[in-house]
């Protein structure tokens, strides 16, 4: 479960940059779209929140950050001494180009509440953090600090870390995580908090499209008729047109691989199996199934499909999914569909969450609560700027939509013609 996340100094973004899922106060959509964390000392979450905003706001840029952690505590461990971080800083302002870009997440893993971070430049790791929390009292369980002076870290293990502190820490470079590199040696304490980064979180940056092997994993899940049962009721609730679906195997050819492959993969594939996805549609006079190849469907029903698997496996398993620019080549009612899935504890007994950029304003009324909306905008020094809906205090019932197209909240394009 995400409670709250926050950059700093990361590409567009300069000052701190804040997006919290912690729920106001106030019934509306309360029991759908809010839930329980069952932590103590911990509020009640919200189900999703989407961002809007012009292009070239920064929306794609916090993705890119939540993205960037996940990467990065998953490998940093294995990163060889002297290899740059691929971390890029605000550089619209001198002062910030060679200071360390922040990154701080705060969540809950297995009961427990955590609050992690770390500020790290190309060349190395500036500072990294843990909190926990096993009551509403904080115990810092480790935290390291570049001296410039000393040209060395300065370490802290609270009384409440267990494991062999002196060989971690000199087991870690500069250039990685103290988090991700005492996880590789086998500290069992610190494997809840890397495992929710790696198991949780789902991140999906900007392509245009939905990543590939999101469809090839929607296929593999079919192969099971329990999962493929799912994954037909996913598609023909979301109102494709689809009355059924063609699975079959067959084994990799030669003729099925580019020309350009290497040799060794090209023999590597040779044999391997794959599955060819087919959709089955109804005739309208013989109620005879036909079948449809993937080509000969639309990009909607192409991502509807690649999404079913994760979408299905983030529900069922309560993980925490970002995705820039929900709506690629979706209608607003397919969109509506995926976050309503999210909306009502039925539809997510396991209470998963969603994060989103969209431009789609239709979805501002009937389906989010007003701390649910968020804006992105540039400010007057070009940087970033994330704000709430609420910070408006917007009144139930407000038309959110209109006030928005308006520039009520602000968070809109302002293009100029010149004139001839």
């Amino acid at each position: 479960m995400l409670i709250e996340f926050s950059v700093a100094n990361y590409r567009s973004i300069c000052d701190t940059q804040s997006l919290s899922l912690v729920a106001a106060q106030g019934r509306e959509r309360k029991t759908e779209n809010s839930f329980d964390s069952g932590v103590s000392s911990t509020p009640r979450l919200l189900r999703s929140a989407v961002m809007y905003g012009p292009n070239a706001a920064g929306k794609s840029n916090l993705v890119r950050a939540l993205h960037f952690i996940r990467k990065f505590v998953q490998g940093s461990a294995s990163t060889q001494r002297g290899e740059e971080i691929d971390v890029t800083p605000f550089k619209l302002a001198a002062e910030n180009q060679s200071a360390p870009s922040e990154f701080e997440i705060l969540f809950i893993e297995d009961g427990m509440r955590y609050q992690y971070g770390f500020s790290t430049t190309a060349e190395r790791i500036d500072e990294e953090w843990l909190f926990a929390y096993p009551s509403s009292r904080a115990q810092r369980w480790f935290a390291r600090r570049f001296d410039e002076k000393k040209n060395d870290y300065e370490w802290y293990f609270g009384p409440s870390f267990k494991g062999q502190k002196k060989l971690l820490e000199e087991a870690t470079r500069s250039n990685a995580l103290f988090l991700s590199t005492a996880v590789q040696l086998n500290n069992e304490q610190l494997r809840p908090v890397f495992d929710w980064f790696e198991k949780r979180l789902v991140v999906v940056p900007s392509r245009g499209e939905f990543p590939i092997e999101y469809e090839h994993y929607t296929a593999q899940r079919c192969r099971d008729e329990q999962d493929r049962r799912a994954v037909l009721r996913f598609l023909q609730e979301a109102d494709l047109g689809i009355d059924g679906l063609n699975i079959k195997t067959s084994k990799i050819t030669n003729d099925d691989l580019p020309s350009e492959l290497p040799d060794q993969l090209r023999r590597d594939l040779i044999g391997k199996e794959k599955i060819n996805i087919g959709f089955l549609h109804e005739q309208n006079e013989s109620g005879e199934m036909i079948p449809f190849g993937m080509p000969e469907e639309s990009d909607g029903t192409h991502n509807m499909f690649a999404l079913a698997g994760p979408w299905l496996d983030v529900l069922e398993k309560g993980m925490v999914m970002v995705m820039d620019e929900l709506d690629t080549s979706l209608h607003p009612k397919l969109v509506r569909y995926l976050v309503e899935l999210m909306h009502g504890a039925e539809s997510n007994p396991n209470n998963a969450q969603l994060i989103f950029t969209t431009h789609d304003v239709t979805l501002q009324e009937g389906v989010f609560r007003r701390d649910q909306i968020w804006f992105v905008e540039k400010d007057k020094n070009r940087s970033t700027h994330l704000y709430p809906l609420t910070d408006f205090s917007p009144r139930k019932g407000e038309a959110i939509e209109r006030g928005y197209l308006r520039g009520r909240y602000g968070a809109l394009p302002h293009p100029h013609r010149k004139s001839a």
